[in-house]
């Protein structure tokens, strides 16, 4: 184990001999908001620490076995500890390498995805109706809940624009929906023969992905009624008689920057207002988040790209069957089953090569 790490590690063994004595003083329950932050507190950093002091304990062990090696009577029982304690000091030191990263709050926050046509006419927006088949099976898939929050259909049941609601949660210290999907953000190439194509030439058309976390309505900015024209108009496209005769959808934009949210998928005004605000609400915030994103950026390089939708982050080639992540050199040949929902591999890919950057970066900060 690298020394930075062995230095972050002890520090964490201090802090909870620090919240021990404090959580143990007898004014402590006087203050409850603090006596739950220091609770909220001891519970993580144990976790850290219960893992470094078995680490250091097999540590021990594996010492002992060496030593043990030089005796012939012991040897096949050390050289099978020695086997034991290496596996369990790689698992170990991979988990709290893990444990030490910076840990985005909002990953585990329910998420928006906005996927809208770009070039290539009509196939664009069938390929944007694949990628939003691709991500609401992959949620399926984890148990999460999707639904169409507003969506704009083209004459060939693509979509121009559409945009997403994903709830769920992420288990056991799996990243929620937020989290899993955040990488998505940036534009989405395709090549393959459309099907109205009728001379087999392959095009090649795009569409850009948008992923939002969905803002916490306690920790919400909050948006002044005053900034916000909020216009109704009558709903367009499937949704039965109900939502062609009414007013329903709604429409709201915030002044001061420009920025436009609406909403057509449920049956009230009230109903799409609301979640019509939610939307607006994360494309606020990550606006802001883009924004400090890119003063970050001017002091060290971004993890994975700048998330910006103009950025070609990924190639769907069908006829190679080969789907290719350009930020990561990422090339699988299971294209197919990835337009199923099978996104895992791509996934887990891209949040490995963020944790590399997070931990040279915790390294370098180190020296």
């Amino acid at each position: 184990m690298k020394p930075f790490l062995r230095q972050q590690l002890d520090r964490y063994t201090q802090r909870v001999e620090e919240l021990n004595f404090l959580l143990s003083r007898a004014d402590i329950m006087q203050d409850m908001t603090q006596f739950l932050a220091l609770s909220r507190e001891h519970t993580e950093v144990i976790a850290v620490a219960s893992r470094w002091a078995r680490y250091q304990e097999r540590e021990q062990d594996l010492a002992t076995a060496q030593e043990m090696l030089t005796d012939p009577e012991l040897s096949d029982m050390a050289l099978e500890e020695q086997s034991s304690a290496e596996q369990e000091m790689a698992s170990l030191d991979a988990e709290l390498q893990r444990m030490l990263l910076p840990k985005d709050p909002d990953d585990a926050r329910n998420a928006f995805i906005e996927i809208r046509a770009g070039t290539g006419g009509d196939e664009s927006t069938l390929f944007a109706a694949d990628l939003a088949r691709m991500y609401t099976r992959y949620c399926d898939a984890r148990g999460w809940k999707t639904e169409i929050i507003n969506a704009s259909e083209s004459e060939l049941n693509g979509y121009k624009e559409v945009v997403l609601r994903i709830e769920g949660q992420g288990g056991a210290g799996a990243a929620g929906p937020y989290g899993s999907l955040k990488f998505e953000s940036g534009g989405h190439r395709v090549q393959r023969v459309p099907a109205t194509e009728t001379q087999g030439r392959i095009h090649t058309s795009a569409c850009t992905v948008a992923v939002l976390a969905e803002p916490d309505e306690a920790e919400a900015i909050k948006i002044n009624p005053s900034d916000l024209r909020i216009d109704t108009f009558r709903a367009s496209g499937a949704g039965g008689q109900h939502i062609n005769k009414t007013d329903s959808a709604v429409r709201i934009t915030h002044l001061p920057t420009g920025i436009v949210a609406e909403c057509q998928d449920g049956r009230s005004q009230h109903s799409n207002k609301a979640q019509a605000l939610r939307v607006l609400t994360a494309r606020i915030q990550d606006k802001e988040r883009a924004e400090q994103a890119a003063k970050d950026a001017a002091e060290r390089k971004s993890l994975i790209g700048s998330g910006d939708r103009s950025d070609r982050i990924r190639t769907y080639n069908f006829p190679q069957g080969r789907l290719t992540d350009h930020r990561i050199n990422l090339t699988l040949y299971k294209l197919l089953a990835i337009m199923e929902g099978d996104l895992g591999d791509v996934v887990e890919a891209l949040q490995a090569y963020e944790a590399q950057q997070q931990l040279a970066a915790l390294e370098h900060s180190q020296l």
